[in-house]
């Protein structure tokens, strides 16, 4: 299939690109890198740097390449930052949202897979998180999602531009050429690797006194590969659809962390701070609707092996894509 990749320079969107070109498929990628790397879109792809806040030239961008599909990545992903400064969140997720959908019904493109999120939740009165879980959002980072989710649905019904959305819980690892690289890095497994390769001298852990087993917060860990993978299979699906995205297990902070003193032999110092308002105990999905529905088996079920494949993308770009 030709596929338009938006957001395809930052961490998830250029590895899922990289996974499309590894089977065949033709590849642009629409990126304002703002948050993504130059460096990080594979050389096979056709890049294309813009903004979906230009609605004209998003327009131009579908009718000139007419893709069988879009994968929609480019969002702004910072909960703390939502907090603090909700109108950007609201205009990039949703306005720009919809320039982008609007000039797909232009160039009569009617497929697109959504990058969602867990935080259309909020914290779960049940784990693991299913489909049928109400979503609450507690931040506008999570209700943006929402809302375009809900938009995406009216698009379906009027339009008929169909869509999968994928709500995802914690991306993590690489590929062998791509891997996760933020200007404000707040993910865990890459701020420990990053006490490991010496660029800071601890990793913070926020409260030790939930109700769990080692009294840290537990997360549901998925490969960067196989969120990939879930993608593709979603370009496929016979109808519009929302899918649950992890692996059904759980680890704690304390328990990636151990993993990361494993498999790079280094100490890691931790320090132990206040728990964060907010942060639920306990977050796991549910994806048996997806694997169900489309087929999708998760291949790395393990967090040794998670760990392992960042370790190695961070030890030969330690520095990122400034390197």
């Amino acid at each position: 299939m030709k596929i338009l990749v938006v957001g395809g320079a930052g961490y998830i969107g250029s590895i899922c690109a990289e996974v499309l070109l590894d089977q065949k498929h033709k590849v642009a990628i629409f990126d304002n890198l703002s948050e993504g790397h130059r460096r990080a879109v594979d050389p096979r792809a056709e890049f294309i740097e813009g903004d979906l806040a230009d609605g004209r030239m998003t327009t131009e961008t579908l009718a000139r390449l007419r893709p069988e599909a879009v994968m929609h990545f480019a969002a702004n992903a910072l909960v703390g930052e939502s907090m603090q400064n909700p109108s950007k969140y609201f205009r990039n997720n949703i306005a720009s949202g919809l320039n982008l959908l609007d000039a797909m019904l232009a160039a009569e493109v009617r497929r697109l897979v959504f990058s969602s999120t867990c935080a259309t939740f909020g914290p779960p009165e049940r784990v693991p998180i299913d489909e049928e879980t109400p979503q609450r959002p507690i931040n506008p980072y999570g209700e943006s999602k929402l809302a375009f989710e809900k938009i995406l649905r009216w698009y379906d019904a009027i339009h008929g531009l169909q869509s999968v959305s994928l709500r995802y819980f914690n991306a993590a690892g690489a590929s062998e050429k791509f891997g996760e690289d933020h200007r404000c890095e707040t993910h865990l497994i890459p701020n420990v690797l990053k006490v490991a390769l010496g660029q800071k001298k601890h990793v913070e852990i926020f409260g030790t006194d939930y109700e769990t087993p080692d009294g840290t917060c537990i997360r549901d860990y998925i490969h960067i590969i196989d969120l990939a993978h879930a993608h593709i299979l979603a370009l496929e699906a016979p109808a519009s659809a929302f899918y649950n995205l992890g692996t059904g297990g759980g680890s704690s902070v304390r328990e990636v962390i151990e993993s990361c003193r494993k498999i790079t032999g280094q100490p890691i110092p931790v320090l132990e701070k206040p728990p964060r308002p907010g942060d639920p105990p306990r977050l796991i999905a549910s994806s048996e609707k997806i694997k169900r529905e489309l087929g999708w088996r998760p291949q790395f079920q393990t967090l040794d092996a998670i760990v392992d494949s960042a370790w190695k993308w961070h030890q030969k770009f330690p520095r990122g894509y400034e390197d």
